[in-house]
């Protein structure tokens, strides 16, 4: 009786281990990538010289759509943001995603603007 290797789990799918995703990699070649930058494809063909992963198409395709955050990436491809990072630094290094800074916080409402809207809200 032969058994075939457990590569793949029958309710989880394939079974693959974040850092062979990354390729034993743990950090990005990009600097420090920020969670709540947003990630937008930019469009350009795959060079041919790029050596892709399948994980790295269906990040090209998630953002193709629709720019997302990196936090999001993760949870959408049900990857560790490490390992998001580092597909992230590749597709940067061959220019098929622009990564943008997140918004600066904004500044909290003063006291008088609060003041201002309780009164507006008891006006009524």
């Amino acid at each position: 009786m032969s058994r075939e290797p457990e590569w793949v789990d029958e309710e989880a799918g394939p079974v693959v281990r974040p850092y062979a995703v990354a390729r034993g990699r743990t950090r990005s070649s990009a600097p420090e990538i920020d969670l709540l930058a947003t990630v937008v494809a930019s469009g350009l063909p795959v060079p041919a010289k790029a050596e892709l992963s399948a994980q790295h198409r269906r990040l090209i395709a998630t953002v193709a759509a629709q720019a997302r955050p990196v936090v999001e990436l993760a949870a959408e491809l049900q990857l560790p943001v490490g390992v998001v990072r580092v597909l992230l630094g590749d597709l940067l290094h061959y220019g098929l995603v622009s990564v943008r800074p997140p918004l600066a916080k904004s500044t909290g409402a003063t006291e008088n603007l609060l003041r201002e809207v309780i009164n507006g809200l008891r006006a009524l």
